[in-house]
């Protein structure tokens, strides 16, 4: 009777725990994510976010995505180096994003190979990714992804890393950057070229660039060119002159 009476007892207490686990697995798949924040975000909008880390039909499940985000590997997003997802409640998440930095980019091999401030190729692409320089003119040996820019003239990559860094703090929009046989360098904005000369004062020419720019921003919506190979330290204004085209 005893013995009976306790595998009854045993049954029912694994029947109540099994029934409670259901409940459980119930209760979490049923928790959808309402609310997503994203912030960090420059390269894509925060509906493009939401779509590529919760999609599909349990994308916004908030115990698939706790679940994926603290044990599987985070998604790999073109120009994103990583990002957080922060969980401030089951209907609520933050996306935090940490984008790769970007200064410039060479076409090869018809894609477009991206470089960070110290010239490390960072990402590949098919398409052309707005507010970033296109470097051309020069000569390079195979690309490879996250290695340096294999530029021949060790020189030439140090002028590029320095211009295109000035640039950036300056948040100069230029299109494209070409360099001549000599290693000068003559930017690109939109409808203006201006001719930078040889590396020497480039941090003074582009703040004077700057300077123009921010007196006279119809400049760039000239067909025109902006000799700056003339600049000298000692009288920045020397020697610049805008010729139309």
């Amino acid at each position: 009777m005893r013995l009976r009476r306790f595998w009854r007892n045993h049954h029912m207490g694994a029947g109540i725990a099994v029934a409670a686990l259901l409940l459980a697995a119930i209760l979490v798949l049923s928790v959808h994510i309402q609310d997503v924040t994203v912030t960090g975000s420059e390269r894509y909008t925060d509906a493009q976010i939401e779509e590529l880390l919760f999609a599909g039909k349990w994308g916004k499940n908030a115990g698939i995505a706790y679940f994926k985000n603290r044990f599987r590997p985070h998604k790999q997003i073109p120009f994103v180096e990583d990002y957080k997802v922060i969980f401030h409640s089951p209907f609520h998440v933050e996306v935090i994003i940490y984008e790769k930095d970007i200064v410039g980019y060479v076409s090869y091999m018809s894609s477009y190979m991206y470089f960070d401030r110290d010239g490390i190729i960072v990402e590949s692409s098919g398409s052309k990714l707005d507010g970033v320089p296109w470097i051309t003119g020069l000569e390079f040996g195979q690309i490879v992804l996250y290695r340096p820019l294999p530029v021949g003239d060790d020189r030439i990559f140090g002028e590029i890393m320095n211009l295109t860094q000035q640039l950036s703090v300056y948040d100069i929009p230029v299109d494209r950057i070409q360099y001549d046989s000599k290693g000068q360098a003559t930017l690109f904005i939109n409808k203006m070229e201006v001719t930078m000369g040889d590396n020497a004062d480039i941090d003074g020419k582009i703040s004077t660039l700057n300077d123009i720019l921010t007196d006279q921003p119809q400049l760039a919506e000239i067909s025109g060119t902006l000799k700056l190979e003339n600049y000298t330290e000692n009288n920045s204004r020397a020697g610049i002159t805008f010729k139309k085209k």
